[in-house]
């Protein structure tokens, strides 16, 4: 696998509404434990689309990755032009950091915001430039991957396309794990 998406839930879906909340850790730590894997066999390029929670948390830990595999790269891909636009302050000073640091940064429907129909083509876009799908989801509380998940599903029935998840159940063992060390 060389180019792999990742998304999953936004801060409000898991009961985050600030930064310093300790949940944010051990997300970051599972999604880490699940790229490295991928980067040691030869991953080239997380791609995210910018949303705020998992996914620029996950270009948190790409970011931090670079340091030890520098060809790993990070790719933001945006469903529209200023997404950012209408989000509160704090958000938008957090996306433009990790914007700033990206090795490529691009909107798919190069124009604003004009209808949802933006957030589907972004959906399929990522899934045709990837090989694979990680997402901080599980079944059981659905949420905004669940549309990402389902062009995912898609792929995967027509050929080559992996999907890994990471559930409630695999944080509640990095959480557990943490508090042994």
């Amino acid at each position: 696998m060389k180019v792999l998406a990742i998304t999953g839930y936004k801060p409000h879906e898991l009961g985050i509404f600030n930064y310093k909340e300790p949940a944010i850790k051990y997300i970051k730590k599972a999604i880490k434990k699940s790229v490295i894997p991928f980067v040691e066999e030869g991953l080239e390029w997380v791609v995210i689309s910018g949303q705020v929670g998992v996914e620029l948390w996950a270009a948190e830990v790409v970011l931090d990755l670079q340091e030890e595999y520098p060809f790993l790269q990070l790719a933001i891909l945006t469903p529209f032009l200023h997404q950012e636009k209408k989000w509160k302050d704090h958000h938008r000073e957090y996306y433009e950091m990790i914007l700033a640091q990206a090795d490529l940064v691009e909107s798919i429907t190069k124009k604003e915001y004009e209808n949802p129909v933006q957030f589907r083509l972004k959906n399929e876009f990522i899934t045709s430039k990837t090989d694979g799908l990680l997402l901080v989801y599980d079944q059981e509380r659905e949420g905004t991957p669940k549309y990402q998940l389902e062009v995912a599903k898609k792929k995967q029935e027509q050929g080559k396309y992996s999907i890994f998840t990471i559930t409630f159940d695999d944080l509640q063992v990095i959480v557990e794990e943490d508090m042994q060390e």
